[in-house]
């Protein structure tokens, strides 16, 4: 079994898509208005409407109401793109932090509240841990 993507479900997804275009510098690959893919090498974000979810359930996802998932990306330098995103990003819960179990991190939000992990390992066991990522 292979994880392929995580899926948000929002009320916009041309909002939530610059979001994450900026954030990883990829291109939203569009199926319809209603979906768009963020495609990395290691996985894909999807981005979904509230109008798919009838097609899994009414009621079986609410956007904007996440309070337990983190979305993580690695990053070769996250100070950088604290730099880079400061003037462009409104929601940072942190500045980069080394952790104690060897990455340092930034958190902050996505526009329906998601939180986001951008981390670069600094240890010797997180760089290992990482390598083949």
């Amino acid at each position: 079994m292979n994880l392929v993507s995580i899926r948000l479900i929002t009320d916009d997804v041309r909002r939530l898509a610059e979001f994450y275009e900026l954030l990883t510098g990829v291109e939203a690959a569009w199926a319809t208005p209603d979906f768009a893919e963020i495609v990395t090498p290691a996985g894909t974000l999807a981005l979904g409407s509230t109008r798919t979810v009838a097609l899994f359930g009414p009621g079986s996802a609410r956007p904007a109401d996440n309070h337990t998932a983190i979305i993580e990306f690695l990053v070769p330098d996250v100070d950088a793109e604290y730099r880079r995103l400061r003037a462009a990003v409104a929601d940072f819960v942190n500045e980069p932090t080394t952790m104690p179990w060897g990455n340092r991190a930034l958190l902050l939000r996505d526009p329906d509240g998601n939180l986001v992990n951008l981390f670069t390992p600094v240890t010797e066991a997180a760089i290992a841990k990482f390598a083949a990522r």
